[in-house]
């Protein structure tokens, strides 16, 4: 199971309010998977050179068909701006019809909370669905 690990971006403030999301991403088939992946990576590089984006991390469960992501962002409006912007934008519309499932959450964390744990990023996907 590939993880990255934890890319720190744009130093937050340890006192600031960091948003945080996360996100369960499930593709419909196996021979969905590789594509998936290397999408995903174009989209971390995208997030790299986003405004506002503190760190990101990706976990692929690939026979699972199964991504995980976790970023921090300054705001809402930060992480909206990459959501809308290329190549993201086009990447998710044409990724919607091998989607099986998908999950996010968002949380506010202090920036000195930063890097985000996994276990805590999955506890709050699994209480998000349990509640849906």
């Amino acid at each position: 199971m590939p993880t990255l690990p934890w890319i720190p971006m744009e130093k937050a403030d340890p006192g600031t309010k960091v948003l945080v999301m996360a996100s369960r991403l499930e593709v419909r088939s196996l021979r969905h998977v590789p594509g998936f992946f290397l999408a995903s990576l174009a989209l971390l590089r995208q997030a790299r050179r986003s405004e506002g984006a503190h760190g990101f991390t990706l976990k692929a469960q690939l026979l699972k068909r199964t991504f995980w992501t976790l970023s921090a962002w300054s705001d809402r409006k930060a992480l909206q701006s990459y959501a809308a912007a290329e190549p993201h934008a086009s990447t998710m519309r044409r990724k919607r019809a091998v989607m099986r499932d998908s999950t996010f959450v968002f949380w506010d964390v202090q920036g000195a909370d930063l890097p985000i744990d996994w276990a805590d990023a999955r506890r709050r996907i699994a209480e998000h669905a349990r509640d849906a």
